[in-house]
């Protein structure tokens, strides 16, 4: 790693809790801490906390706040109110996808969109460019922002020991500004990105590091573990969630990532509308589905996916869940290869080694 990467605030914290530091984007940051499995097995036990303060946050914000979110994203901002999340991609003109990221509604004329890290500075010169006839102010607040997630089981009982308000007010994708953490304000929502319950903490850059000691104190008796980018990834790949470069990227679609449920064609236009509407009326010609290998060898991005030795799709994603302890891949196949408990053929290195096709999402929580 350079000694010229980006340092959140908690990058201290991280030395001193063990951290092994990778170079993630540009950014310093832990993959793991006493290790990825044992991370992975504390947040769907227990409860885990990750430092996601590399995430970048653009504002939205004036009179014309709401048609500009509108046009920008491919899901409805009609089904927000203030204190409410969407989960939305925005694409490119060739339905091709830009990001993909969550929009919080602070106001009619007040949005704050959180994108991911790798993609902010691409994120925020492409909707400047796109907003430009919009009367609005975009502006980028990442680096004034700091953000924490914590996630599993118990995350509920460790923040509300912390937090001043009523955690079971928070439903899920919405979120509170009013409350704090100790002494700090801050605003809480409750998304996640590992299929377990739990809650993001956005506050001052500043303010991060005491509120992740006060949750990590308040954590104690629960078996909180301090968590890494490894335990990030393989939580979100068994509950079947997109990562961009993966699921997601300019050559692959929304709709083909089996993201229709976040894609709006019936409302007035926006960005990739008339591309993703011919993608309906042709048909999707590539679906992304879980693939559970019979042989023993783990799927990797890039791995050829074939059937009698012709070449039916990709892997995007693959690894060894520590969950349901198989070796899984999610796959980019043509359309007639995506039902399930379909027999294909993964090539690892030189060699093709049996899977079957699965649905996604590998795993769901127990409702409590």
């Amino acid at each position: 790693m350079s000694g010229e990467n980006k340092k959140t605030p908690l990058y201290e914290r991280h030395k001193e809790l063990g951290g092994k530091m990778v170079d993630y984007f540009g950014w310093a940051l832990p993959v793991q801490y006493t290790g990825i499995i044992e991370e992975h097995r504390a947040v769907r036990e227990r409860a885990g906390i990750f430092d996601v303060s590399h995430m970048g946050e653009i504002e939205i914000i004036g009179p014309d706040a709401f048609p500009a979110v509108q046009m920008l994203i491919a899901n409805n901002a009609k089904k927000l109110e203030d204190g409410k999340v969407l989960y939305t991609p925005i694409c490119y003109h060739d339905g091709g996808v830009v990001d993909d990221l969550l929009v919080y509604r602070y106001g009619e004329d007040n949005y704050l969109l959180v994108v991911n890290a790798a993609n902010k500075d691409k994120d925020y010169q492409w909707i400047k460019e796109n907003l430009s006839k919009y009367e609005v102010d975009i502006v980028d607040k990442s680096y004034e922002i700091g953000q924490l997630a914590i996630q599993g089981p118990e995350a509920e009982n460790i923040l509300q020991k912390v937090y001043n308000e009523d955690l079971s007010q928070i439903k899920f994708f919405r979120f509170s500004n009013t409350g704090s953490v100790g002494e700090y304000l801050c605003t809480v929502s409750r998304t996640g990105y590992t299929g377990e319950d739990g809650f993001e903490i956005y506050c001052k850059s500043q303010d991060t590091p005491g509120i992740f000691d006060l949750i990590m104190e308040a954590g104690k008796d629960f078996g909180l573990a301090p968590c890494g980018l490894g335990c990030r990834d393989t939580l979100r790949f068994e509950a079947g969630m997109p990562l961009y470069g993966h699921e997601l990227s300019p050559e692959i679609n929304p709709l083909e990532a089996g993201m229709k449920i976040f894609v709006d064609l019936e409302k007035d236009n926006f960005i990739g509308c008339e591309s993703l509407q011919e993608v309906v009326e042709e048909g999707v010609k590539r679906k992304i589905i879980g693939i559970e290998m019979l042989d023993r060898g783990i799927p990797r991005q890039g791995y050829p996916i074939e059937v009698s030795g012709e070449e039916i799709g990709t892997i995007t994603s693959g690894t060894f869940s520590p969950t349901l302890e198989k070796n899984l891949g999610i796959g980019l196949v043509n359309r007639e290869y995506s039902e399930p408990d379909k027999t294909v053929d993964v090539r690892i290195r030189k060699r093709l080694l049996r899977g079957k096709t699965v649905k996604l999402p590998f795993y769901k929580r127990k409702r409590r």
